[in-house]
């Protein structure tokens, strides 16, 4: 049985089975890519003039926490329709940079997770940006890797990066190089993950699963963090 966050000794609250949700709230108020449409939700029914309540929801497939694929950025790249169920969920480990990095988060800073990163299939980078969600300090400014960096990164055998910014690549990038360093490797990348200190340099069972949507680009999802020795188990059975 799981349960959500626990109190008690530190030992008890590491080995307690517990889901922790890294996924942003989809509605009013929320950030968006500059450019991209907020989310919609009207009416369509309800229970006083229907006897049930139904709503049309309307959003990007860039939306809130979203996963991108190849097709996002080269036009013969995979779509949603090209990776199994089991792309999406995988060992995964924090590396947490919030407390020394600054517009770049380098190869040096990462360099020393090397072990980390050999043994997880998602690694999720912690800056510390998520403190501006909902904010217009959020959408730019925020710390992004340098090329060298993702090219460190994506020498490993990775199913996907995350980070809790709204972007792997500046706001101002037209390029989006750092998209098509893991893309082009079918590392596929989740933005605006919410990520909370606890999990900095913990294992972890990381899923985050896509509408499955035909053709699709990217896809909002909701992600989460199983952490508890059932995650330890198979996250040692797959590594």
């Amino acid at each position: 049985m799981m349960c959500s966050r626990t109190s008690g000794t530190p030992e008890e609250y590491a080995h307690a089975e517990r889901v922790v949700d890294l996924t942003r709230t989809l509605g009013q108020g929320m950030s968006c890519y500059p450019g991209t449409p907020p989310p919609d939700s009207l009416p369509l029914c309800t229970i006083a003039e229907h006897g049930f309540n139904e709503r049309q929801l309307t959003f990007s497939s860039h939306t809130g926490t979203h996963i991108d694929f190849p097709l996002h950025i080269f036009p013969d790249g995979k779509s949603l329709d090209g990776f199994s169920a089991e792309q999406f969920i995988g060992s995964a480990a924090v590396i947490d940079v919030s407390g020394h990095c600054g517009s770049l988060i380098t190869g040096d800073l990462l360099r020393p997770y090397a072990e980390l990163a050999e043994r997880s299939e998602f690694l999720l980078i912690r800056s510390g940006w998520g403190r501006y969600w909902g904010t217009e300090a959020y959408l730019s400014g925020y710390p992004v890797l340098d090329l060298e960096a993702a090219g460190w990164l994506a020498q490993f055998a990775l199913k996907g990066i995350g980070v809790d910014m709204i972007s792997v690549d500046a706001a101002d990038s037209a390029a989006l190089p750092v998209h098509r360093i893991f893309l082009e490797k079918n590392i596929v990348i989740i933005e605006n993950l919410d990520i909370p200190e606890e999990l900095a340099g913990r294992r972890f069972l990381f899923c985050a699963l896509p509408l499955k949507l035909e053709g699709a680009e990217a896809s909002p999802v909701r992600a989460i963090a199983i952490v508890g020795q059932t995650a330890d188990l198979f996250c040692n059975f797959k590594r």
